[in-house]
């Protein structure tokens, strides 16, 4: 279907991205972890200030399961750099930013009238599968619990 994300089972597109004004950060090495992408409109919005505040939370809980969070967004790594400082986050935030959208458009995930991702989450295992994923509309923050229970029935699928 058009302009949906990508499901449970689908490959993880590989990425390359800014995770600091000069240090990038590809997909393929975090193989072995559980990753937990969170795409998001804009640094500094109000919602999405929000989101990435549970997250930052979250982060012990998340690593209990092998899980790192990473935030994508179509804005600046210099931006991204002021909004990681200001808010305290301890967890990358990459820059979607040039070709703009380009990672987010191959999550189903951007949002072409505005010019920004939408806010999706993916779960990916350790072997680069997606095992869920979420679409939340722009304006809803949708928290870690949708997260936290993918871990736990990757968890349980293990024994």
């Amino acid at each position: 279907m058009a302009g949906s994300i990508l499901e449970k089972g689908a490959t993880a597109p590989d990425f390359d991205l800014h995770c600091t004004p000069d240090q990038r950060l590809k997909l393929h090495d975090l193989k072995g972890k559980r990753v937990i992408l969170a795409f998001y409109p804009a640094d500094w919005s109000p919602v999405c200030s929000d989101q990435m505040a549970v997250y930052n939370e979250a982060r012990k809980l998340f690593q209990q399961h092998n899980a790192e969070v990473i935030g994508i967004s179509v804005d600046s790594k210099w931006c991204h750099l002021a909004f990681e400082q200001d808010r305290h986050l301890h967890f990358p935030l990459l820059a979607d930013f040039e070709p703009k959208g380009e990672v987010s458009r191959l999550y189903g995930a951007y949002n072409e009238e505005e010019g920004q991702s939408k806010r999706a989450l993916f779960v990916i295992d350790e072997q680069g599968v997606i095992q869920w994923s979420y679409l939340s509309p722009d304006g809803i923050n949708p928290g870690a619990d949708g997260i936290l229970e993918a871990l736990e029935t990757m968890d349980n699928g293990k024994h």
